[in-house]
């Protein structure tokens, strides 16, 4: 299984095309390229292809995992002056 939630050059839909449709490989694009595939491309039909709008990192804990951590992790750090 391939999984691409990078930047869409790091995994180049095209390359994977024959082997999504021919059931060798499944695979999950977040991010392609280019962005977005244009209509009639190969993977829109693959039936083991799953292609998000590029949204893969939103998810309901996303806030708390992420961005309240980091801030958290900074702020004993800052000097106030």
């Amino acid at each position: 299984m391939l999984v691409n939630a990078a930047r869409g050059p790091v995994s180049i839909p095209m390359h994977w095309s024959k082997r999504c449709k021919a059931g060798t490989i499944h695979a999950a694009w977040d991010v392609t390229d280019p962005e977005p595939l244009p209509a009639g491309h190969p993977l829109w039909s693959a039936p083991n292809v799953l292609i998000t709008p590029h949204i893969a990192g939103s998810s309901p804990g996303m806030m708390d995992r992420v961005m309240m951590r980091l801030i958290g992790d900074q702020l004993p750090s800052l000097s106030c002056g």
